[in-house]
């Protein structure tokens, strides 16, 4: 079995799938922190793995960038590969000052002028929620291993580089909600909350628009390791 994006065979992903953006991470969270590691999935170069952390299976798969791309990927592991449980891992800008370099967020909603979610199915809202018993799982498992996890609303945009004359950041994040930005959670809550499947969004701020500290590629690549750790941990208690 294979799709137009995904050549794993059926049975390839554990129920509980780590999802980073980029296909390097991926590659990085399965060779650092799995044994047994498999590669499942090559197209596109959109890397999928299933391995054990602590004996428990897991899988990492890259999401691509934006919308769309998540959307097809968290799809098509819900429906094609019986995939319960994703959890989304990657990096956020910050448009507060309480989210600084390197902190470790949980969405606890997501807002979007996306129209991913009207054109799916009619979704007229703005917001999307998480699956709360996976929140509560990481907060949990957060605060068992004495990570500082904040929560808070994640402004999700299709439009990374904005027109220096459109709204600042100040204006989108008084309107959303929003105490960062990403470009993925809208579309993964939207489709686990359709097919009736889990999903969380764990990000590490890597940038910020009220301050000048920020990472480069690499050190976005490496250095998320308690943000991965939390998420591998949590993946080991819902395997129970």
């Amino acid at each position: 079995m294979s799709t137009p994006h995904n050549n794993a065979p059926k049975g390839a992903y554990a129920k509980t799938v780590l999802m980073p953006g980029d296909p390097l991470r991926a590659q990085y969270v399965a060779e650092n922190f799995l044994t047994d590691v498999k590669l499942v999935n090559s197209v596109r170069n959109c890397l999928g793995y299933t391995g054990r952390y602590k004996g428990v299976p897991v899988s990492i798969q890259a999401s691509g960038m934006g919308m769309p791309s998540i959307g097809i990927y968290s799809y098509e592991l819900y429906t094609e590969y019986d995939v319960e449980n994703i959890i989304r891992i990657g990096s956020a800008g910050s448009y507060s000052p309480r989210l600084n370099i390197l902190d470790v967020v949980l969405a606890d909603s997501a807002y979007s002028d996306s129209s991913y979610a009207l054109t799916h199915n009619g979704y007229k809202e703005k917001v999307n929620y998480p699956s709360k018993d996976l929140n509560d799982a990481i907060l949990a498992k957060g605060a068992a291993l004495g990570i500082n996890v904040k929560t808070c609303r994640v402004h999700s945009s299709d439009v990374f580089y904005n027109d220096p004359n459109g709204e600042t950041f100040e204006q989108i994040a008084q309107r959303s909600g929003g105490e960062c930005v990403e470009m993925e959670s809208f579309a993964l809550f939207h489709n686990a909350n359709y097919l009736n499947k889990n999903a969380a969004c764990l990000l590490t701020i890597s940038d910020s628009f009220v301050s000048t500290q920020k990472l480069s590629a690499e050190e976005r690549q490496q250095s998320f390791r308690t943000m991965m750790k939390l998420a591998l941990e949590t993946a080991c208690d819902l395997d129970k």
